[in-house]
């Protein structure tokens, strides 16, 4: 049996599966996890790995290892490929100012759009450099080579340290604001804008089942791909599909093959890991919501479903409005969450509970219709993530977002995509391997449209717009 192994470097934590390459069949696996904060070193990464890859049991009867993590991290590399500070991560909302800048420089968000598929936003990887470069100056002029976590990460397990050798994959480089997942190709003219003029070497940007290297143990090393198109490969998502993921981030993304060109910045032009497009909406807030409500009621999870299933639909009109570490989705860096009509006769556990479900899966249905505007068709949505274990999400969302919902059984659907493209690299085919990808539950409800109608009410009184 010859084994693969996928990694997922993720914002929390490490994780490998070491999986059978023809089957996709889980033979070990083990987690590490990641300091918090939008600002790490990523010392703490590689340490995070070889723990974990340890506790996995090791690497070396593995035929081919790729990785697939959190996308738009901002790491520096001087001329001999040491770390020049601490990456910044998606979650780093201090190029806020510096995205806006950026955006009107090139002429408008609709400029963005046109070159590359994505208007710049704090999250993405050119607002950080911007940001380098008029807050750290110095650091700006060591930075030699700029990459991504799984570039980094990759190019680490290769054990080169020739910054001429960092690899990348379509997926990740088209969430860096100077790639255009439409033409393949780096926008150079858009890496010396946020540079100031300084143009750092790039990855290369290799096929989707390419080799970036090989291991100590001379196993090939995958492209790598962003966490959602290694998610969407792990998943066997095909054009059409939906993914709904409720992590750290709430994020929907839909495989397509054209690229779409939103000048709102919502839409963001992303590749996929198969050569497709993946069209993305990534909002702030996800799961941590339902957290956060727990925690204020003072409640398990299991009894925040409870609470929430025994409201009725709309919470008896309050509407909670989920922006409770700002948004990406709508770009309100500096929002806050709100919670609306708020009466003595409302204002009950179960009706809270129902509402930080509703209004998380209602930013989610936003999202949606904003990629459906772009010509995108929407005929499955798939619900994973840390949110999808929730009983009260998964009966509640096909009532918001008015249409069944697919919920695979829970798996480390970053990790297993890295596998299955760590399994192509090594076949050569054309074509991934066909791995069976689980039981999947439908959920289906009536919808209810009034909720959103709620929602969209209660989220321009909260923008006071």
């Amino acid at each position: 049996m010859a084994l693969v192994a996928g990694i997922d470097s993720s914002t929390q934590s490490c994780k490998v599966l070491v999986c059978d390459a023809d089957t996709g069949e889980t033979v070990r696996s083990a987690t590490s996890p990641h300091p918090g904060g939008t600002e790490v070193d990523p010392q703490a990464w590689w340490a995070a790995l070889q723990a974990a890859v340890t506790a996995a049991g090791g690497l070396d009867d593995v035929e081919a290892v790729s990785i697939g993590a959190q996308q738009h991290g901002m790491v520096c590399l001087d001329h001999d490929g040491a770390v020049v500070r601490d990456a910044l991560l998606w979650n780093d909302t201090r190029s806020a100012s510096a995205a806006a800048d950026l955006v009107a420089e090139l002429g408008g968000p609709g400029a963005w759009a046109e070159r590359i598929g994505v208007v710049p936003v704090a999250a993405i990887t050119a607002t950080k450099l911007r940001w380098l470069a008029d807050s750290e100056p110095a650091n700006a002029d060591a930075t030699a080579a700029v990459c991504l976590p799984h570039d980094w990460l990759t190019w680490r397990l290769s054990g080169s340290t020739d910054i001429g050798d960092v690899r990348t994959d379509r997926s990740d480089a088209s969430g860096t604001g100077y790639f255009s997942a439409k033409s393949g190709e780096y926008q150079q003219d858009l890496l010396e804008l946020a540079m100031r003029g300084r143009r750092p070497v790039l990855p290369q940007v290799l096929g989707p089942r390419d080799v970036a290297g090989q291991t100590a143990s001379g196993a090939p090393l995958g492209p790598g791909a962003g966490d959602n198109a290694a998610a969407a490969l792990g998943l066997g998502a095909r054009a059409g599909d939906c993914v709904m993921s409720l992590g750290t981030s709430g994020v929907v993304s839909a495989v397509a093959t054209t690229a779409p060109h939103d000048p709102e910045g919502l839409v963001a032009g992303f590749a996929d890991a198969t050569g497709r497009q993946l069209p993305l909406v990534c909002t702030l807030n996800g799961a941590p919501v339902l957290a956060a409500t727990a925690g204020m009621l003072r409640v398990e999870f299991d009894e925040l479903d409870r609470l929430a299933l025994t409201a009725p639909a709309g919470a008896e009109g309050l509407t909670l409005v989920p922006y409770f570490d700002g948004e990406r989705s709508p770009n309100l860096p500096d929002a806050t969450g709100a919670l609306h009509g708020v009466t003595t006769r409302n204002f009950t556990q179960a009706n809270v509970a129902r509402a930080a479900v509703e209004g998380l899966l209602a930013s989610m249905a936003y999202c949606i219709d904003k990629i459906s505007a772009q010509g995108v068709e929407v005929l499955r949505i798939i619900l994973v993530g840390g949110g999808a274990r929730s009983e009260a999400v998964r009966r509640i969302a096909p009532a918001v977002l008015g249409r069944p919902v697919h919920v695979p059984t829970p798996a480390e659907y970053v990790a297993l995509g890295a596998a299955r493209q760590a399994a192509w690299a090594l076949s050569g085919r054309d074509a991934p391997p066909d791995w069976s990808f689980g039981v999947t539950a439908t959920y289906e409800a009536e919808p209810t449209p009034h909720v959103n109608e709620q929602y969209d009410a209660a989220r321009v009184l909260t923008l006071g717009q």
